[in-house]
């Protein structure tokens, strides 16, 4: 199972697909679908079905080690991975809530860890997908774009984290919860 720990973002999904808008004339840039917009906390990669259970209670160990409860985050701006002179992914971004979504992380890593998932080799940028770029065809009208606009997508409160189950299919992922974790007060 191709696995990742999330928040999903399901009441922001026409808030993300008006985001989406201005670059969907872009060359070579896939839109992401907004009905599976989501912030990756951890992307754990495959994963055998007998090891769910254990990354399952990690979870659950890490949400509560981070103590962080439900909060709310503000979403809105562009930016772009891994750089706007090579661009392959054009995100949204977090404008609250930034701290307490890397505390999860941070805990998150650390549970898996244990069970020797390898940490990411970058910094955690809270952030939504929202484009991939294929070619460098529409950079240029990319580039300007995020330098350009600054989209406000919206608040949502965050209560669950969820690990999720990505089947990559013909027409785009597929994303279906395997476990939800509640955030406690």
């Amino acid at each position: 199972m191709r696995l990742f720990v999330s928040v999903d973002l399901d009441p922001l999904a026409d808030a993300l697909r008006d985001a989406q808008q201005p670059l969907a004339d872009a060359d070579d840039l896939r839109l992401t679908d907004p009905e599976q917009a989501h912030l990756t906390l951890s992307f754990l990669g495959e994963v055998p079905e007998a090891r769910v259970p254990s990354v399952a209670a990690a979870l659950r160990d890490a949400v509560a080690a981070a103590g962080v409860g439900p909060f709310d985050v503000h979403l809105g701006g562009y930016g772009v991975f891994p750089s706007p002179a090579y661009i392959s992914v054009v995100w949204v971004g977090v404008r609250e809530g930034n701290e307490r979504l890397t505390r999860l992380h941070e805990a998150i890593e650390s549970r898996l860890a244990d069970l020797g998932f390898a940490p990411e080799d970058h910094e955690f940028t809270p952030h939504v997908t929202v484009a991939r770029m294929d070619d460098a065809g529409g950079k240029s009208r990319v580039q300007r774009i995020v330098r350009e606009r600054d989209p406000d997508v919206g608040r949502l409160r965050v209560e669950a984290v969820r690990l999720t189950e990505s089947r990559l299919t013909s027409s785009g992922p597929v994303h279906e919860t395997v476990e939800v974790v509640d955030l406690r007060e």
